[in-house]
C-alpha cells in the first residue's frame, strides 16, 4: 500500500537543537551524524541478531534469466506489430530490468533501449560511458545489443532520431515512465506525430506473469507473511512502531529480502493509511497496523496485517477488523476473468457499506490495490474507475481498510493472482485479530 517517501522512520531531533541557530548547528553536524548513523548501524545489527532460525532463502530459487528476457522482448515485438507500431523505447527502470536485465541510473544524459518490430534492439548511451555500458550488456548471459553513443555537445537526441530513421522506424511507443524531456525531445526530432505513450504496450507487455514469475511473486510475499510472524513474537507493549517496524525489516532481510520497507503504526497512527509520523507506543489493547514488503530476486512482496499485540481490542476495533476482512474476502471471490478491475474495487465498498460503513470512500479512503510484479506499484490497479479486464497471470494487491481517525486504523492486504476461473493468493490469509497468521 505505501509509497516510498512513508517507507522509513522519521528523523528524531533532539528539541535542544529546534532552538538552535543554524551556526551553532554547524561545527557539530558532522559529528551528530556520524553517531545517529553509528546508533542505526547498531540497531540494525541487532534487530538482524535476533533471527537466528531465518535463513536466506534465494539460493533454493533461479532469478529470471537471458533466455526468459529475449523471448519477452520477442514478444513485444509481436505487440509491436500488431498495433502497427514501430519500436519501443525505454529508460532505466523496471521496463528495461523486465526487457534486458539492465538496470541504469537516472540523470540528466539519456540512457535508453529501443526495442523494434522486427525483433532487433539498440542502446542510445552517453559516448563517455559506453565501456561501462558495455559490462552491462556483452557477455555470457546478457543480452547484447549495437550501442548508439552521443557526444557531450551534441545531446541524445538528434543521434537516437537518425539510429531509429537507418532502421526505417516510423511510429514510437515510449514507456509511459520515460520522463517527459527525454520524450519531448525525442518527438522534436523524429516527429510528433510519430511518438505516443505506451502505456497499453506495457500493459499488455507485463501485467500478465509467466510461470516463473508467479512462483518468485509468491515466494516472496510468502517470506514476508512469515517475517511479520516472527517479529510479531518479539514485540512487546512498549515499543514504537519504529521500534517494531526494525525488528520487520531485519527478519524479512534474514530470509533474503532486499530493498526492504515498512509503515508499522500504532493505534490512532494507523487511521491515515500512509502513517502519521508520530512515534507511539504500543499499549495494551491496541491495533499495530504492519504494512511491509521487498523484493526477491527482484519481485516484490507487499502485505499488511492488523493486530493486537497484548490485550483485547474494544468492541468497535473487531467490528471494524471484521468488515475489513469480509469485504477482502468478497472482492477476491468475486475476481475472475473478464471482469473489470473497477468491479471488484466495487464489491469490496459494497461489502464495507453492508457491514455498516458507508458506501463509497467514507471509511476505505484509498482504492482497493494495485498490480504488482518488478514494481511494487504498477499496472493494472483495482480502482473504480478501470476498466482494464482481468486475465489469467495479472497480479494485484487486495488490500481494504477502514480508518477512523483519533481511533484506530485496521488495513488487510494479500496478494492475489488471476486464474482461469477465479484467483488464487499468495501465503495465508490473516485469521485473526489477535495474531498476524
Amino acid at each position: 500500500m505505501s509509497e516510498h517517501d512513508s517507507r522509513s522512520d522519521p528523523p528524531r531531533l533532539d528539541r535542544r537543537h529546534a532552538l538552535l541557530g543554524g551556526a551553532t548547528l554547524g561545527l557539530g553536524a558532522a559529528s551528530c551524524a556520524a553517531a545517529h548513523d553509528s546508533r542505526a548501524r547498531d540497531e540494525r545489527d541487532a534487530a538482524l541478531e535476533q533471527f537466528p532460525e531465518l535463513v536466506d532463502q534465494r539460493p533454493f530459487h533461479e532469478p529470471i534469466a537471458e533466455p526468459e528476457r529475449a523471448a519477452r522482448r520477442a514478444r513485444l515485438a509481436e505487440i509491436l506489430r500488431a498495433r502497427g507500431l514501430d519500436a519501443f523505447v525505454c529508460e532505466g527502470g523496471a521496463t528495461m530490468t523486465y526487457l534486458s536485465g539492465v538496470s541504469w541510473g537516472k540523470s540528466e544524459r539519456a540512457f535508453a533501449l529501443a526495442v523494434l518490430a522486427d525483433g532487433s534492439h539498440f542502446w542510445i548511451c552517453p559516448a563517455f560511458e559506453a565501456e561501462k555500458a558495455r559490462l552491462s550488456i556483452e557477455g555470457p548471459g546478457k543480452c547484447g545489443g549495437a550501442l548508439v553513443t552521443w557526444a557531450e555537445h551534441e545531446y541524445a537526441f538528434a543521434p537516437f532520431a537518425a539510429a531509429l530513421r537507418e532502421r526505417r522506424v516510423e511510429r514510437v511507443a515510449v514507456d509511459p515512465a520515460l520522463r517527459v524531456f527525454i520524450a519531448d525531445e525525442l518527438a522534436r526530432e523524429h516527429g510528433r506525430e510519430r511518438v505516443q505513450l505506451g502505456r497499453a504496450e506495457v500493459i499488455a507487455l507485463r501485467a500478465c506473469k509467466d510461470a516463473h514469475e508467479l512462483a518468485l511473486l509468491r515466494r516472496a510475499n510468502e517470506l514476508t507473511q512469515q517475517a511479520i510472524v516472527a517479529a510479531a513474537q518479539r514485540i512487546r507493549v512498549g515499543m514504537t512502531g519504529a521500534q517494531a517496524g526494525r525488528l520487520i525489516t531485519a527478519a524479512q532481510q534474514r530470509l533474503g529480502l532486499t530493498d526492504v520497507w515498512r509503515l508499522s503504526l500504532v493505534g490512532p497512527a494507523a487511521a491515515y493509511p500512509h502513517g502519521d509520523n508520530s512515534g507511539l507506543e504500543l499499549a495494551r489493547g491496541d491495533f499495530l497496523l504492519v504494512d511491509t514488503g521487498g523484493a526477491f530476486h527482484g519481485y516484490q512482496s507487499d502485505n499488511t496485517r492488523t493486530w493486537c499485540v497484548e490485550g483485547q481490542p474494544g468492541v468497535e476495533q473487531v467490528r471494524a477488523w471484521n468488515a475489513v476482512r469480509d469485504a477482502q474476502r468478497r472482492a477476491f471471490d468475486a475476481i475472475r476473468p473478464g471482469l473489470t478491475c473497477g468491479a471488484i474495487d466495487r464489491a469490496a465498498r459494497e461489502a464495507l457499506a453492508g457491514s455498516g460503513y458507508g458506501a463509497g470512500y467514507e471509511h476505505l479512503t484509498h482504492r482497493l490495490g494495485h498490480g504488482i510484479g518488478l514494481e511494487g506499484h504498477e499496472d493494472p490497479y483495482f480502482d473504480g474507475g478501470s476498466q482494464v479486464v482481468l486475465a489469467p497471470g495479472m497480479t494485484l494487491s487486495n488490500e481494504p481498510g477502514i480508518y477512523i481517525y483519533g481511533s484506530f486504523g485496521v488495513r488487510l492486504e494479500d496478494i492475489i493472482a488471476v486464474t482461469a476461473s477465479g484467483a488464487t493468493h499468495f501465503g495465508d490469509w490473516q485469521r485473526t485479530p489477535l495474531s498476524p497468521a
